[in-house]
This record gives C-alpha cells, structure tokens and sequence, in this order.
C-alpha cells in the first residue's frame, strides 16, 4: 500500500473505534497501521481484542486483523508506527480524554478526535471544511502554546448539528441573515454508542431528552461560525443566531434528523432559499487544492476546480465506487451468489417448475390437479422458509431503499 498514509485509531476496540477501522478499509488515502485500546484489549491481536464484540456488521478488515493492540495510555508507542491519529476516546472524564489527546500531540503525532473532550479548548480547531477551513489557522497558535513541534488536536463536532449546518450556512452565505434557529433532533441509537439504549427504553418509544446534546446544539454551531482572536491565538465563538435545540433519542439504529425552523431579519422567498442551495459551492480557499480521488481501483489525483467541469461523469464513478463498496449491497450480492450455487435451492426451483407445468398440464383432471397444486404450494412454503431465501426477501426491501438513494443521487 505504498503511499497511503499510515494512521492509528485509539480506543480502536470500541464502537466508534470499530466504525472508524471499518470506513478505513481499503481507503483511498490512509493505511490503518496501529491500534490501541485499553490496558484489558492491550498485547492481543486485533482479531482477538473484538472476537467477541465486534459489532460492525461485516468482517473485520484483513488488513487490521492481525496488528498487534496497544495500550492507548502509551503515547510512545505509536512512534514510528503511523503519521498521524483518530481518536475515539472513550473515558470517564474528559479531562482525561484531553491529557491523553495531548500526550500523542506532544510526541510529535498529530491528533484528529472524534471525542468531545476538546470541542471547547481555545486553541483547537473545531471543524466542517466547507465551512471553518480557515480555522486550522490557529493550530500554528495551538503549537506555539505547548511547545508542540510537529503535532496538534483538531476534532469534529458533534454528530447531529453536522445534518443542517451546511444548508443553514449556505443561507448565511447567500446574504440571508439569520436571528433564530428553533432545532428538533431525532437522534438514532447508534449514537449512544455500545450498549447504548436499553431496549425496553427504545421499543415502540421516544426518549425526549439526551443528556448534554442540547448544550452541544446550541453553542457548537457558533464556535463553528466563529472567529480567530489573532492577539491571543484562540478561537472566539459567533454571538448570534440564537440557537434553541431539543433532542430525542428515537428508535433508529443508523442516522440521525433535524427539523430546524429558521427566522431570518429579512424573509427571503422560497425560490430565493432553493436557488441559493442548489447553486451553493465550497469556499474559495478549497479551489486548486490538490486532493487524490479513489474512482474504483485506480488513484487520480486531481484539482477540485477541474473535477467540477464535468458532474455527471464523476456523479456516475462516485456511484461505481459507493456501489462496490457499500456493505448492505456487497452482502446481497454475496448472498445472490450463494443461493446461485446453492444444490437445495436448485432443487426446490426445479420441483417448483415442474409442478407448475404438471398444475397446467392436470387442469382437465380436478383430483390430479389439486395434488400438484397442493405440491406446488409446499414447494413454495420450503422455499420461503429456506434460510438462504428468508435472508434475501428480509435484505430487499433494505436494497431497493438504498438503490433509490442511489438513483435521487444521480438526479
């Protein structure tokens, strides 16, 4: 895998660390290269450390199986190892989370954190590209403060906020001035993380209120939309719109759902709003970045004003490449190939196709052709209750959902 970037996952045995593991799989630009967890998972192989929680869904990716786990409170010991680290921190106390995020960062390795533990420390970058690029400016500060050479800590903001950020910006950005912003989210369970909700709390029920989202909702949005205070090198919070948020855990394994009602200072037309999303584009500071592109099995490296000329083209290679690689289509393919070379499959088929033929071939004879018919309709009967055949008719309706995805996609 030469030239991809190596990189690590700390608390790489938990959900999140699992996530992360699986959607690095045979990525484009990063090579996963070293795990860590916690001291119990530590010294056993990957493999071994999850063999019994894996929780993702699919195969553990080969690539990670067999890498030795470290602990994750032995910063050291990623040196040399991999370039650079996402964290999935999961720790009583923050404070712990942020002391351990620093450790890495001040071994010269830096730190991408999926933790919420540094989401409010001033220097530290909290990010949506497409709309706080400029924020990574403030790293140069965050070096400076602790006397860190070559790493740092940037983290990403909290899940559900990242669903609506963009398209309230792309507003803001437009011209459209907004003063208040009344947010509902409806928040999978997933997001609980491992166990997460207990079943008898989710089934057939909403739970109204998530401790420490609101807050999270209501002022990560304004840290985004901030500024640097160039004097002191930190990030400084935006002072409006105002943010109102309510957050309820529904049951949902995988997504989360804002509704957020907007008040502008000046109402814009519904045209207006639809005109200004559907032509929003990134930030110039994006335009001539150099950035690689997986299109299926090939790396193109190209610049991102030069991908945009052609959108149909890319929309479709982007499709190709998701298509290959999207785990519910990936498993009913394998799954058709299996119920393809199945011997008792092919034997139920073929009996179903005779007593069909028999069925039509007995119309004249009522006995003869309430027999095959009785036949034809056990044969029907073993065929939905086949293991192979039940595992299909339960995935179609979840891959016929994902095509349609696919298809507004391309719209």
């Amino acid at each position: 895998m030469a030239g991809k970037i190596k990189v690590g996952v700390l608390g790489a045995t938990g959900m999140v660390g699992q996530r992360y593991i699986k959607l690095l799989e045979d990525h484009p630009w990063f090579e996963v290269t070293y795990v860590a967890a916690s001291p119990r998972s530590a010294g056993q192989l990957y493999k071994d450390a999850v063999a019994n929680r894996w929780l993702i869904g699919a195969e553990i990716p080969a690539g990670v199986q067999n890498l030795m786990v470290e602990d994750a409170n032995l910063a050291e010991k990623a040196i040399g190892k991999c370039q650079f680290v996402f964290s999935a921190l999961e720790l009583p106390k923050k404070e712990d989370i942020k002391n351990l995020e620093a450790a890495y960062a001040a071994e010269g390795i830096p730190v991408v954190s999926n933790a919420s533990a540094n989401r409010w420390t001033e220097d530290v970058p909290m990010l949506v590209p497409e709309i706080n690029y400029s924020h990574l400016d403030v790293i140069a500060d965050q070096k400076k403060h602790h006397g860190w050479d070559k790493g740092f800590i940037a983290v990403k903001p909290n899940c559900s906020l990242q669903t609506y950020m963009m398209p309230i910006h792309a507003l803001i950005q437009a011209g459209y001035e907004i003063k208040r912003m009344v947010v509902t989210t409806l928040q999978a369970t997933s997001g609980a993380g491992y166990p997460g909700v207990p079943s008898f709390d989710m089934i057939d029920n909403i739970v109204p209120f998530i401790g420490g989202e609101e807050e999270k909702s209501e002022k990560e949005p304004l840290r985004i939309w901030g500024h640097i205070d160039e004097e002191k090198g930190e990030i400084v919070p935006a002072t409006s719109p105002v943010i109102t948020c309510q957050c309820i855990r529904v049951p949902v394994l995988n997504g989360h759902t804002a509704a957020v009602f907007v008040k502008f200072k000046k109402q814009p037309t519904k045209e207006q709003l639809i005109e200004k999303l559907v032509n929003f584009k990134g930030p110039s500071y994006l335009t001539g970045c150099i950035v690689p592109v997986k299109i299926l099995e090939s790396h193109v490296y190209s610049l991102i004003g030069e991908l945009a000329e052609d959108p149909l083209v890319l929309k479709a290679k982007d499709v190709a490449f998701l298509m290959s690689k999207d785990p519910l289509l990936k498993e009913y393919l394998s799954l058709d190939e299996s119920i393809r070379n199945d011997a008792s499959v092919k034997e139920l088929g073929d009996a179903l196709v005779r007593e069909k033929k028999a069925m039509g071939e007995s119309l004249m004879d009522e006995k003869a052709h309430a027999e095959h018919k009785a036949e034809y309709e056990k044969i029907l009967e073993a065929m939905k209750n086949h293991p192979l055949l039940a595992n299909r008719n339960e995935l179609i309706s979840l891959v016929e959902e994902r095509l349609l995805e696919i298809r507004d996609y391309i719209r």
